[in-house]
């Protein structure tokens, strides 16, 4: 995209206004900007270059465009979401006089149920890295994080070593908007996470480290897609033939608690979701789960 057609569109304003009046994250920033580039981009195609000359039906075309893409309900949405910030900030500046999103369809909210490893597929996972193998316990250490507290995997990637309270068997983490939280943790990941800061750690550690957790083999703070790597080259060698990615394991950490009998409320605090509904569609595969137990066991199922 060229500076030119950015400017057209008043997107680096846009951007700073996300970062210094809204305080957006730096991950919702990102994907904002992407979408409006993409509309911008798609805009002028269609000979459009001011935001004053965005119609409801250009709009509506863009939607479609969209799902043409084959991008998921979930994005889709979330473009729509940014091309309303947008809006709503051109409105506030005085750049345009009128809103055409307002009038502007959501997709439908898909309930569909997120993807969870079984127990005994999770230990096959957490037991896949060999202790022979170099970067073993950074794995382990990493899967076992994910798992045990149920962090999203910028908050894996943004962990330091000053939060890590394994003395109280906790770690806190900041999730959106920078929410800060404090995940109980277990002997399991306590004792992985011990081995890793004592033995690959400080080997990994060339002072590039900027004091985060999990490091990579130059030594850099670990990407969220360094992250997804591992997650997928270990749940290959544990024989899952799902599709798994950091955030699977997140889902089957809120699943397992509830099918344990966890309160709805204290695993909300634990995945640090703002609103109940977003945590209740776990409620769904609690169910399914209790389905599955009633037509194995009950005699008149």
């Amino acid at each position: 995209m060229t500076a030119d057609l950015a400017a057209a569109f008043h997107l680096p304003a846009f951007r700073d206004y996300l970062s210094l009046e809204a305080g957006h994250s730096d991950n919702t920033i990102m994907a904002y900007e992407r979408d409006l580039q993409r509309l911008s981009e798609f805009a002028a195609s269609k000979g459009v270059r001011d935001p004053r000359l965005i119609t409801t039906p250009l709009l509506r075309e863009f939607v479609f465009l969209l799902k043409d893409l084959g991008l998921s309900g979930a994005t889709i949405r979330r473009n729509i979401s940014a091309v309303r910030t947008w809006f709503s900030f051109l409105m506030a500046e005085g750049l345009v006089e009128r809103d055409p999103s307002d009038r502007l369809e959501t997709p439908k909210r898909w309930r569909t149920l997120p993807d969870v490893l079984s127990v005994e597929e999770m230990n096959r996972l957490l037991e896949a890295p060999r202790v022979e193998e170099a970067l073993a316990w950074r794995d382990r250490a990493l899967l076992e994080l994910a798992y045990g507290a149920g962090l999203r995997v910028s908050e894996l990637c943004d962990l330091g070593l000053a939060d890590l309270l394994i003395g109280d068997g906790l770690v806190r983490a900041f999730g959106k908007g920078k929410k800060e939280r404090l995940v109980p943790i277990g002997r399991t990941v306590v004792s992985a996470v011990s081995v890793y800061l004592h033995t690959i750690r400080p080997v990994l550690d060339r002072g590039a480290s900027r004091g985060k957790l999990l490091l990579n083999a130059r030594g850099d703070p670990l990407s969220r897609v360094g992250a997804w790597g591992i997650v997928k080259k270990r749940s290959r060698q544990a024989g899952i033939d799902k599709r798994v990615t950091p955030h699977t394991l997140r889902h089957s950490f809120a699943t397992h608690l509830l099918e344990g009998g966890a309160d709805l409320r204290a695993v909300q605090e634990m995945l640090g979701h703002a609103d109940l509904s977003t945590t209740q569609i776990y409620t769904h595969v609690d169910r399914d789960y209790l389905r599955t137990v009633h037509h194995r066991f009950h005699p008149r199922a």
